[in-house]
């Protein structure tokens, strides 16, 4: 192995499960949060890859806010293309490795089946296009690196989809959910394990574009019933579940209808798969109710 692993953004949902992840297989990380390291800094961030000796550098660090981003575009675009576009250079000029994370929101959502790698990226809102630029950023700075766009992301920690419906199911009697959007959903503790498990083969020196994600799609709707299915089974309060259409729920930010994401090539190239949508929420909810109860 060559240099140590650096993580970037270790605040985060990713980042903070690639800590446990990496607590628990025996992996030593250097865990940069954005309080200790800020990626729009270029001399910080050459700094800790220097200081540190990092032969692999993975990017976690985002601004993730998608409807919030519609008004603060200098700051999406700060984060998410010029401070990866920054973290990219420093691997370089370092001889480090990086790992960046991208996003499903790259596509606009129109293709009637999942998304490959090969497919054309068409951006509809502004957190979509600050990634996908991060993505161009990246490879101009750093040709050898590994972009990894996932999905739909929920984890322990932070606020996600998952939480706000816990939430809103012990508030209400009945919870409205948008029903014509699919995605991949994707557990960071997956994700964090497999990005791991892609550190250790990062010797075969495949580089580019590869999709990870939850496997098979869903809806937020269908999401939101295999929560409180479960809820219900631990005796919870469980509230009725409307599904509603986009229109009926407006948001700042336009998602794609349809953003699943086919990650068939990392498994060809590397052995690495996430499990089924359903297990890994399974999962997350036993861990989080578990530790809540």
């Amino acid at each position: 192995m060559i240099g140590g692993i650096a993580v970037f953004g270790a605040g985060g949902q990713v980042g903070s499960a690639l800590a446990r992840r990496a607590h628990e297989r025996r992996v030593k990380l250097e865990l940069f949060a954005h309080k200790q390291v800020d990626i729009t800094d270029p001399k910080a961030v050459t700094a800790a890859l220097r200081d540190n000796s990092v032969g692999v550098a993975i990017n976690a660090a985002a601004y993730t806010a998608v409807d919030k981003a519609e008004s603060e575009s200098d700051r999406a675009f700060a984060i998410n293309r010029d401070g990866a576009g920054a973290l990219a250079q420093a691997c370089s000029t370092q001889g480090a490795q990086l790992i960046h994370l991208s996003t499903d929101y790259v596509f606009d959502g129109t293709k009637q089946g999942a998304y490959s790698e090969s497919d054309p990226i068409a951006p509809l809102g502004v957190y979509g296009r600050s990634k996908a630029e991060g993505e161009v950023a990246v490879v101009s700075n750093a040709p050898d690196s590994i972009i990894l766009r996932t999905a739909w992301v929920y984890g322990l920690e932070g606020a996600n989809f998952i939480k706000t419906m816990l939430r809103l199911g012990a508030e209400r009697e009945v919870v409205r959910v948008v029903n014509d959007q699919s995605g991949s959903p994707t557990y960071a503790d997956d994700l964090a394990d497999q990005i791991l498990t892609l550190v250790d083969q990062r010797q075969r020196a495949t580089t580019g574009v590869y999709h990870l994600a939850g496997q098979g799609k869903a809806t937020w709707f269908e999401v939101a019933r295999e929560i409180f299915a479960e809820t219900g089974r631990r005796g919870l309060r469980t509230p009725r579940l409307e599904a509603i259409t986009t229109a009926e729920y407006p948001t700042p930010a336009k998602r794609p209808t349809n953003s699943v994401l086919d990650c068939s090539l990392i498994e060809r190239d590397f052995g690495i798969a996430l499990p089924d949508w359903r297990d890994a929420l399974g999962r997350m909810l036993t861990a989080h109710l578990g530790a809540a109860q």
